[in-house]
């Protein structure tokens, strides 16, 4: 077993442990009881100015870390998280899940160029957390907090690659075109006409310890290097030998080069490797077997080999299910732009993942909350979650989401999409993306900062501002919904009318198991903007929780069928009717973008 050695080197911060009827409560819940608030650490607290540099010496090029620049460490970190906590359970969220927090390369890029590993995607040492977000020991203190107070904690996990560390012969400090496999088999070095290498290796499609251990030479394509005095950063050690990589250049995102391609020069693994099976099952069961974490979260699941998610996922639930963890929850990046269900679940069935980010969702709800698209886009997404392997029930422990780190803030799309937008309807927009994340099924994915009505400016660093102060100029020119306040204050406003709007819908989602576990029913959908409802409902019970969105501009009036048995209802949240207009019909009213949650007083 790997030994995780600094998380022993210093002392854990003083963090209450659960007892064991509180772990037990926690572990009990299913994915689908969950709201997940995702995060940054780099980008939320700053708990500890003194590890801002991660120890290092020297400026921004050496350290990583200068708060002016939304491409390097700002100073978040693992104790500002512990000091938060608060914040995050009165938000609602019942789990959190942290973007990578182990130990990245500092600094990365060419001159020009350079950027810092703050996002956590860079790893080097796989068995440690990086000095800028504190210790092992630290992270353990987390976990104890978050557990005592009945939240569960999610880590975000890499098996595609590793930090750019391994360099190419042929093209030295610039990118390195893809080498396919046909043009430069494994057989031959350089190419087809080069000399022979690796004897009797049959290819990587053959899984055997046998057929591997005849790969010897990494040349086959390019000849990969390490820089000196690098030759001994990764940890585990196997890591630093370059015959675990593809070593075949840049990836174009398609085809073949989408599983065997350096992304942005990253190192890719060669996921099919048995060593790197192996290697990758004991870093991340060993991190369960010391923290007892609750779930991770796959980046890039999509480019990585099927048969490693086959061996992979199965020792993982596995290691979690002796660690006393049952309700562990596994899912995968699969990035998609569109509505695309069958791309989602095609993972679930050929690689065997639990489940995935829910990118159709997210596309759906740009589409038609941002957008102007047709109610009846959501209508197909319900009803194309039948492509999952195991249905519904996937569809129901998916990790649903509106914004991310990646992607891009949902206020940014709402605004990209009505320029000529008040801040009430930007604000009343956002919202109702969130409604529709939040009643749906799936498991509702908050993403930082969107609850303090953040819109950022695009994709990927300018939709990652941070929680507290910032100084990073673009983020400071960047306003914010539904509040006068900027950037340069700290963001943690449990006054700010989004975040109590949310915290409303969270408690209104805890409250109902319907909300948590039911099935959905579409009950009303269109071909132009306005209304959709559905209806969540538990197989063999009574009654039905109805949730009520308007995508227009204009206030809606209209029918909506429900049960016949449907005949007294409770508001949850906003406006309901007390009883059925008639048997079998429900007559409601709705502002322009706004959302109702109405349930049968059967259950209430």
């Amino acid at each position: 077993m790997l030994l995780l050695a600094t998380l022993l080197a210093a002392a854990p911060l003083p963090a209450p442990a659960p007892d064991a009827a509180a772990l037990a409560a926690v572990r009990a819940r299913p994915p689908q009881d969950e709201i997940i608030y995702f995060l940054l650490p780099d980008r939320f607290a700053n708990g500890d100015a003194k590890n801002d540099r991660g120890g290092l010496k020297g400026g921004r090029l050496e350290t990583g870390f200068d708060p002016t620049s939304k491409a390097f460490y700002n100073g978040g970190d693992i104790a500002g998280v512990i000091q938060k906590l608060d914040y995050i359970q009165q938000l609602g969220a019942t789990a959190v899940w942290l973007a990578p927090v182990f130990r990245n390369k500092p600094v990365q890029g060419g001159p020009g160029q350079e950027s810092a590993g703050y996002h956590g995607y860079w790893i080097t040492d796989f068995t440690s957390v990086d000095p800028h977000f504190g210790s092992n020991a630290e992270l353990k203190a987390l976990v104890d907090a978050a557990h005592a107070r009945g939240l569960k904690v999610y880590l975000d996990i890499v098996t595609n690659h590793t930090a750019d560390v391994i360099q190419y012969r042929e093209c030295v400090g610039q990118p390195c075109p893809y080498r396919a496999r046909a043009d430069y088999p494994y057989s031959r070095r350089g190419g087809l006409a080069g000399a022979a290498i690796n004897d009797g290796f049959a290819g990587d499609h053959v899984a055997t310890r046998e057929n591997w251990a005849r790969l010897t030479r990494p040349d086959f394509a390019y000849t990969p290097f390490i820089t000196p005095g690098e030759e001994r950063i990764k940890t585990p050690a196997w890591l630093n030998d370059p015959i675990y990589y593809h070593n075949r250049g840049e990836t174009v995102y398609r085809n073949e080069s989408s599983q065997f391609g350096d992304f942005v020069s990253l190192d890719d693994l060669a996921t099919e490797h048995p060593r790197v099976i192996d290697g990758m099952i004991e870093i991340y069961g060993d991190w369960i077997d010391r923290l007892g974490i609750d779930g991770y979260r796959i980046d890039t699941a999509q480019h990585v080999n099927p048969e490693f998610w086959q061996a992979f996922v199965p020792a993982i639930m596995a290691r979690a299910r002796a660690a006393g963890i049952p309700n562990f929850h596994v899912f995968g990046e699969v990035s998609i732009d569109d509505l695309d269900v069958g791309r989602l679940a095609r993972h679930t069935h050929v690689d065997g993942l639990p489940n995935v980010l829910d990118f159709a969702l997210w596309a759906a709800a740009i589409n038609t909350i941002a957008g102007k698209a047709p109610t009846s886009q959501l209508a197909r997404l319900f009803a194309d979650d039948v492509l999952y392997k195991g249905g519904v029930a996937t569809a129901a422990s998916n990790a649903t989401f509106v914004g991310n780190h990646d992607k891009g803030r949902f206020a940014w799309y709402v605004k990209q999409a009505n320029p000529a937008a008040d801040d009430a309807e930007l604000t009343a927009r956002t919202l109702l993306g969130h409604a529709l994340m939040m009643f749906g099924r799936g498991v509702p994915t908050l993403y930082a900062g969107d609850e303090q009505g953040f819109v950022g400016t695009g994709l990927d660093q300018a939709a990652r501002q941070p929680l507290f102060a910032s100084r990073v100029p673009e983020y400071l020119a960047t306003p914010r919904l539904a509040t006068a306040k900027g950037h340069g204050e700290a963001s943690f406003d449990t006054g700010h009318p989004m975040f109590r709007a949310v915290a409303t819908m969270a408690a209104v989602r805890r409250a109902d198991p319907r909300l948590r576990r039911g099935e959905t029913i579409v009950r009303a959908a269109g071909d132009a903007p306005g209304l959709f409802a559905f209806s969540r409902v538990i197989p063999g019970q009574p009654g039905e929780t109805l949730v009520l969105l308007n995508t227009s501009a204009v206030p809606i009036t209209a029918n909506v069928l429900v049960d016949t048995a449907s005949q007294a209802w409770a508001a949850k949240l906003g406006p309901c009717p007390a009883s059925a207009a008639a048997p079998g019909s429900y007559r409601i009213s709705l502002p322009p973008f706004g959302h109702a949650v109405c349930a049968t007083k059967d259950q209430t």
